[in-house]
């Protein structure tokens, strides 16, 4: 469980620095460069996804609760997710409904693990998950300000963005035993 609580705090700790450590941030791109910045920052993602894998993988789980849903239920929470995460690079209509799409599908994927899952690593996964999405939601809304909705792209792009989002979603499904151990039944 340790490994897999250091892996959430590296993984928030580095991604509350853009929205809460300006000057951390700036000090960063000054040591390393922008270019700099972008790998050594993307890097420290990749080490905290590893930790976060590694300590899942080989954390014991204790019973908590009994899952609250169907999977049927989750796999649709799961799609709607990945939809909103694909607005978050492809502009759609769900850009003028919601202003950040990709850490409210990260909020729904934990919520939807948390309702079909009630062992101690998977409440403490995404639970963690789900609590740092929100925080971040928080945050970058209080340093942008108002919200300035973006331009919503043609029906052909739109369509384009979520049959990318559906495939990166089957691709994820057909994955999910080997990066986390568990299939989907």
């Amino acid at each position: 469980m340790e490994i897999l609580l250091l892996g959430l705090f590296v993984w928030s700790v580095v991604h509350f620095i853009p929205s809460l450590a300006q000057p951390v941030k700036k000090a960063w791109i000054n040591a390393l460069g922008d270019t700099g910045y972008k790998i050594t920052f993307a890097l420290t993602v990749v080490l905290s996804l590893v930790l976060i894998v590694y300590g899942w993988r080989h954390t014991v789980p204790t019973h908590i609760y009994d899952p609250v849903v169907t999977k049927p239920i989750a796999i649709a929470l799961m799609v709607v997710s990945f939809l909103l995460f694909g607005a978050a690079k492809h502009p759609s209509i769900i850009n003028s409904w919601v202003r950040h799409p990709q850490l409210t599908g990260l909020l729904l994927w934990s919520t939807a693990h948390l309702l079909v899952n009630g062992d101690s690593r998977s409440v403490t996964l995404f639970g963690c998950l789900g609590v740092w999405a929100i925080l971040e939601i928080i945050f970058i809304s209080r340093r942008e300000g108002e919200w300035v909705k973006k331009p919503i792209l043609s029906m052909p792009k739109q369509l384009k963005g979520v049959a990318i989002s559906l495939v990166i979603f089957v691709v994820a499904a057909l994955l999910h035993p080997y990066i986390a151990g568990v299939p989907l039944k």
